[in-house]
């Protein structure tokens, strides 16, 4: 029997894929309509924590933030089962990660920290990818369970905080390719070009190869080999800031980014290869 704290979109596609592949789920939410509805797939919903956990050796979290995580933890900790392994999927600070697994630790319970690159749809049809990382005899106990909510269980080794980075800075990616596909989509309307035309520019440019490269150049750290120099770069986001003004049209993330490019034209390194923007 598996308790299911968190009854959000992603937390609800984990638990219909749980149900449906025969599991028994008690579930538990704040909102204890949320939790109500899943009854429906089978679930059994509790407006009591303590009665969503008791009897369960297996605790799965999806809640908002570390704060919140530490509250409902402390509040299920009286009925909880001796042994019991919390199963976190939220997505956490790396100290709060870190914390919880050395305090839940010393209470004589395993806190793994196992947070997702996943949508409602994927939790639901256990595709995407699952991050953990922790006490590794943990994990390789929970290997089997996990591994039917993903398509990908990434283990990342004993540092207890180690998923919650990797997931911050995939997150981060996350946010700033999608602010700068709102930065095209701007320049385009600005331009006259059809969003519908940035579909085939996507295939031309191949995003993941480019991104592959320039990691590959900044950790080679030969910025003053330069394929694209610094100031012909900030020469072309000057053009497409002066473009989009034209049209009464506002960009995000090209502004930041010709600040400092500014600044680093200011000490010297124009000629350099604009990867050099990853300088601090």
């Amino acid at each position: 029997m598996i308790a299911y704290i968190g009854t959000g979109l992603l937390g609800s596609g984990f638990i219909q894929a749980l149900l449906s592949k025969g599991e028994t789920v008690q579930v538990w939410n704040r909102s204890f309509e949320k939790a109500k509805a899943l009854e429906q797939f089978g679930a059994t919903a509790h407006a009591n924590i303590a009665d969503a956990v008791k009897g369960c050796k297996r605790i799965h979290l999806t809640l908002t933030d570390d704060a919140v995580v530490d509250a409902v933890l402390e509040s299920a900790w009286p009925a909880l089962e001796p042994g019991a392994i919390l199963i976190d999927h939220s997505t956490t600070s790396v100290q709060g990660a870190m914390d919880r697994a050395a305090k839940w630790k010393k209470r004589g319970y395993s806190y793994i920290h196992a947070p997702v690159f996943m949508g409602p749809a994927n939790a639901l049809q256990g595709t995407g990818t699952m991050l953990v990382s922790g006490d590794q005899e943990t994990i390789r106990l929970l290997e089997p369970a996990l591994s039917k909510m993903t398509a990908k269980l990434w283990n990342l080794g004993e540092n207890a905080g180690k998923a919650a980075a990797i997931k911050l800075v995939g997150n981060l990616f996350h946010l700033c390719f999608t602010a700068g596909i709102a930065d095209m989509v701007a320049l385009s309307n600005a331009l006259g070009i059809e969003t519908s035309e940035l579909g085939p520019l996507f295939e031309v440019l191949n995003p993941g190869g480019i991104a592959q490269a320039r990691l590959k150049k900044i950790q080679s750290n030969t910025f003053d080999v330069a394929s694209w120099e610094l100031s012909m770069a900030r020469k072309d986001a000057g053009l497409m800031m002066s473009e989009t003004s034209q049209k009464n049209k506002s960009l995000t993330v090209i502004p930041a980014v010709a600040q400092k490019m500014d600044a680093l034209i200011e000490k010297g390194l124009g000629k350099h290869d604009w990867t050099v923007l990853t300088r601090e």
